[in-house]
């Protein structure tokens, strides 16, 4: 283990610093200082980690990552042994060590009486200094199967599956609507969470150990599933979990009310240099985010950069509690209340809020909410509570409140793959569809979910398919596939 007391001698977390938000609020670029030169507090972290005889981080990373191991490589200063052993479990720590919500420290053991080790921040500073010394490399494969593969979505899920099989043996080409490859790592989260060069950095190792990317070629548009599926010996679909959920109430048709991806991904394209034509903007408008996720958040970051006059957030549901809820045992990943680096910055966040109607002016835009106090029912359902209603002025609405299942209308009907009653994509515990060869993985065949699952699930069904082409497989398969996707 590292320090065997160090978690005695060191009792308190210690993170970077963020940059100052009134600096960070004048660009896009990422709010952490996540590699400080020498970090000295990094290896007091690092050696807090209790080495614990049953290492419940394990159970909190759907990954498997290793953290007790690489910890103890951090605290002892061997960076190469500490970036084999990150990567032996996870394609793209730099992306996990950034925009996860880090269930794994929810789960760790020293968090039972003291707070958690800084395992999000001990992995990406692992990655970073691997890329920073030059120790992340092409891993080009020994031989070619001969065998080629699809894979449909260039998210998470996608990336993962495609590294892994290309390592494996296999030609791979990676199939992206967008015009650059990435997914909702792209153009769904700001580059002051996320900034691009990491996505640019690791496809550039890709590219260098084989995996071929087709960017602007929508699958069922531009190349029919069918043809597809004729063409290689396999395809995987991933195209993740990307039609929102809507609000359908008075007044929605109003102009002004846009959904929360479509805001963003057009501040991602100009903060990328891209220029939008009727780009929604929130300059100078007063702004109401629906949701209060990590897509709400996005939404208010954003706006703030953007120079909104004003933005609130509204919640549907209570504010959570400030500590883990005795409903919500350790090692369990709690629903706590949480500040983001957006939260930070500014804006209000009002909870019990329900969204009764939207009213509109002479102009046809929105001009206003009409918001009530819920109220939960005895059977768990919550509604506006009579005579509680107000208004609330409003140029810009942004509906924040996820995603029900993936887009399968040409898969469907194209592949004949089966769907589940949520409009999933039917799949066995070895992510194979009901059509041969097809296999789905992360949020198109387990609904919306965390970018650590996305990328377990591309490693598993790349295992999967590897066994499908081969008749075997020494590709590791961190989780079975969520099989409860295929219950009518």
């Amino acid at each position: 283990m590292a320090d065997p007391r160090g978690f005695l001698k060191v009792r308190e977390r210690e993170l970077p610093a963020n940059r100052p938000v009134e600096l960070r609020l004048r660009d896009w670029r990422d709010v952490h200082e996540h590699r400080v030169e020498g970090q000295p507090f990094l290896k007091e972290q690092a050696g807090r980690c209790m080495d614990c005889g049953v290492p419940f981080c394990h159970q909190g990373c759907p990954l498997g990552n290793l953290i007790p191991e690489w910890n103890d490589l951090v605290w002892r200063g061997q960076w190469k042994d500490a970036i084999d052993r990150l990567h032996a479990t996870n394609n793209f720590p730099e992306f996990t060590g950034r925009v996860c919500p880090a269930p794994c420290e929810s789960a760790c053991v020293l968090g039972i009486n003291q707070p958690a080790v800084t395992i999000k921040n001990v992995e990406v500073s692992i990655v970073d200094e691997a890329f920073e010394r030059g120790l992340v490399t092409p891993q080009v494969p020994e031989r070619l199967t001969g065998s080629t593969v699809a894979v449909v979505g260039s998210g998470p899920a996608g990336l993962a599956a495609a590294q892994q099989l290309t390592r494996a043996g296999h030609t791979v080409a990676v199939y992206e609507r967008d015009d650059k490859i990435g997914g909702l790592l792209r153009y769904g989260i700001p580059d002051f969470k996320l900034e691009k060069l990491h996505i640019d950095r690791r496809l550039e190792q890709m590219r260098a150990e084989g995996t071929r990317f087709r960017p602007g070629v929508e699958i069922g548009k531009d190349v029919t599933w069918d043809a597809l599926r004729t063409r290689y010996d396999a395809v995987v679909v991933a195209t993740g979990a990307t039609v929102p959920r809507d609000l359908p109430l008075p007044g929605r048709e109003l102009g002004g009310i846009h959904f929360a991806m479509e805001f963003l991904t057009q501040a991602n394209v100009v903060a990328a240099g891209g220029t939008v034509e009727g780009q929604i903007s929130a300059a100078g408008k007063h702004v109401v985010v629906i949701g209060g996720g990590d897509t709400g958040s996005d939404c208010l970051g954003t706006s703030l950069r953007q120079g909104a006059a004003s933005v609130t957030t509204l919640a549907i549901g209570k504010r959570p509690a400030d500590s883990r809820p005795a409903s919500q045992p350790w090692p369990t990943d709690p629903i706590v209340f949480e500040v983001s680096s957006s939260h930070e910055e500014g804006g209000e966040r009002e909870y019990l809020a329900s969204t009764v109607e939207f009213l509109g002016g002479d102009d046809g835009r929105v001009r206003a909410m009409k918001v009530a106090t819920t109220e939960y029912l005895p059977d768990g359902r919550r509604v506006p509570t009579e005579g509680t209603e107000r208004e609330v002025p409003v140029d810009l609405v942004l509906v924040a409140m996820g995603f029900t299942g993936p887009e399968t209308e040409s898969l469907a009907s194209q592949s004949g793959v089966s769907l589940t009653s949520r409009g999933l994509v039917s799949r066995t515990s070895t992510y194979a569809t009901d059509v041969p060869g097809v296999f789905v993985a992360g949020d198109a065949g387990r609904g919306q979910s965390l970018i650590v699952w996305a990328i377990a699930e591309g490693r598993a069904a790349a295992a999967a398919v590897d066994e499908y082409l081969q008749g075997g497989t020494e590709l590791p398969a961190p989780v079975a596939a969520d099989t409860v996707s295929l219950r009518a």
